[in-house]
């Protein structure tokens, strides 16, 4: 399979500051394609460029478009530097960012010590498709709170990938976004998990945060070989922050791998192995035969004697986001077809929302 192609763009279909949507005709075939203008510059109909076709050569979920490179006629991007902070450092696509910690940052000043949540709740989930839902579980019974979306950069890297967390956005579900490691394009960048999290509530002034790695998970069918493994340790970056951390379960009884049904393995591997501080594991309300085969799972694997186990609904979350015409969906699956995946994340943002309303 040949990876890059060259190309002519045919039709810009979408252009905004942070995502460009094109058709270009590869040979004898006209594929849609996605650039990032950060990266690349302005693009046109006409303009010759060369294209990454690895996505759909593998025919991926989640990167099934081609992604242009550079643009041979085009004048390029920016040539000012946002800032000296270079994200895919040593990469033929490094990008420098003002990153909020940074020197130059008009921020630097107020992060220079801060190094504490202060009892901040921070949901994290182990699925981006679960963002949405922990979200409006969290603006359910606080709506006034103002609410982060911490990216990490397990999964796609340029934050405008997702469409979600644009809806979420536009519907006032999220109030701000905070890329990290090598993820860009947050109303913040920040260098790392830690000074992410505490940008968010002393630069954006959250009230609480969700926390996950963006699209496109990478799984392996082995026990450690997948990045939701993260979640553990994002767990325990909130905790040792002196915040709030709230593990966020991924649940299904519509899949049908064994090792993702009820509690997936990823979740019980992340929980059990990479989480080493207790935290408060949230189930949502089921039928009574898949609440106790959740349990069960989660005491077999050993989390019920490290962590806490907490009950809620996440039936007002899901409304929520109902009444805000989100859609949301995972490999392809609705809420409809897999209700216990988005309830888990709405309950576990309800616990957090919970906890805000109370202390005001």
């Amino acid at each position: 399979m040949t990876v890059l192609r060259e190309g002519k763009v045919v039709e810009v279909v979408h252009s905004a500051d942070d995502l460009i949507r094109a058709t270009v005709a590869v040979d004898s075939e006209v594929v849609a394609s996605v650039g990032w203008p950060a990266m690349l510059g302005p693009l046109a109909a006409g303009d010759r460029v060369v294209v990454n076709m690895v996505g759909i050569g593998l025919r991926l979920g989640t990167g099934g478009e081609a992604f242009i490179l550079w643009n041979l006629d085009g004048v390029g991007p920016s040539s000012e530097p946002a800032g000296h902070i270079v994200k895919l450092r040593y990469t033929p696509w490094q990008i420098p960012v003002a990153a909020v910690e940074a020197p130059e940052s008009p921020h630097h000043e107020a992060l220079a010590d801060a190094v504490s949540l202060e009892g901040m709740p921070v949901v994290v989930c182990s699925l981006h498709s679960q963002v949405g839902a922990a979200a409006a579980g969290i603006k359910a019974p606080a709506p006034h709170a103002r609410v982060g979306y911490l990216m990490t950069d397990g999964g796609a890297l340029p934050l405008a990938w997702s469409e979600q967390v644009r809806a979420l956005k536009a519907a006032a579900l999220i109030d701000d976004t905070c890329t990290v490691g090598h993820a860009f394009g947050g109303d913040l960048e920040a260098i790392n998990v830690f000074s992410g999290l505490v940008a968010l509530k002393v630069v954006a002034r959250v009230n609480a945060i969700v926390a996950a790695l963006g699209p496109g998970i990478v799984g392996t069918s082995t026990a450690l070989g997948f990045t939701g493994m993260e979640q553990g340790q994002l767990l325990d970056a909130v905790t040792a922050l002196g915040g709030h951390s709230i593990a966020c379960l991924r649940l299904s009884f519509a899949d049908d791998r064994p090792r993702h049904r009820g509690v997936s393995r990823h979740s019980l591997m992340a929980l059990s192995i990479a989480a080493r501080e207790p935290t408060d594991i949230v189930v949502p309300k089921l039928p009574p035969a898949r609440r106790d085969e959740v349990i069960r799972q989660l005491d077999d694997a050993g989390i019920c004697r490290r962590h806490r186990l907490v009950f809620a609904s996440g039936s007002d979350g899901l409304r929520l986001l109902e009444e805000r015409d989100i859609q949301v969906e995972s490999m392809g699956r609705s809420a409809t077809d897999v209700p216990e995946l988005f309830a888990a994340a709405a309950a576990a943002g309800g616990v957090a929302g919970a906890s805000i309303a109370t202390t005001g």
